[in-house]
């Protein structure tokens, strides 16, 4: 392992839990037990670190259901591994300060354009993933034709990043496995063919 993924790997779950802008360099110096001077060797400035740190988490915590999904065969069963891989995300992300598309979504809006930027981009490609997976669906006869893609994927997306929300406020995953529930009863089984 290099410096630079060993940066990342101390720092990305410490830029989660306090924060992108609650962690000082004070905190990333502790963590790596590094010098300013040697993490600024590795990375241009904060913010590049913290970008990369957010990368690193989406990695860790997203990009796993992006190739599970790419994997599975069938609209409905997308839908499904999808429900499926959010059953497992608290325990996934809970030590590592949460979901990292949500905790940069509110952290960073006004501080650091370029982190919400990417924070942003993650949502809107997993709305459009999600559009896209219900597009599929109704072309391939799994889907009612008369469902709104863009809606229900927008629905979807709400109510997985608001159960991880509450389950983090509450330390109850609960709130997740209902939405689960939920969109695997009254929404997938009310736009099924």
């Amino acid at each position: 392992m290099n410096t630079t993924e060993f940066i990342l790997e101390r720092v990305a779950p410490i830029f989660n839990k306090q924060g992108y802008v609650g962690t000082s360099l004070t905190d990333i110096s502790n963590v790596t037990g590094l010098t300013k001077g040697a993490i600024y060797c590795n990375f241009s400035n904060k913010e590049d670190l913290a970008l990369k740190s957010f990368q690193y988490n989406i990695n860790a915590a997203i990009t796993p259901l992006f190739e599970l999904v790419a994997a599975t065969k069938g609209s409905l069963n997308k839908l499904h591994a999808i429900t499926t891989y959010q059953r497992s995300y608290y325990d996934l992300v809970k030590d590592r300060g949460g979901c990292p598309m949500l905790r940069a979504g509110v952290d960073t809006k006004f501080i650091n354009p370029m982190l919400f930027k990417s924070a942003q981009k993650l949502s809107q490609k997993f709305t459009t993933g999600l559009t896209n997976i219900i597009n599929d669906g109704i072309v391939n006869n799994e889907i009612n034709e008369n469902t709104d893609s863009a809606q229900y994927a927008k629905i979807i997306l709400s109510l997985i990043e608001g159960s991880s929300l509450l389950a983090f406020t509450h330390n109850d995953q609960t709130y997740i496995s209902t939405a689960m529930d939920f969109i695997n009863t009254s929404i997938i089984e009310s736009i099924k063919k």
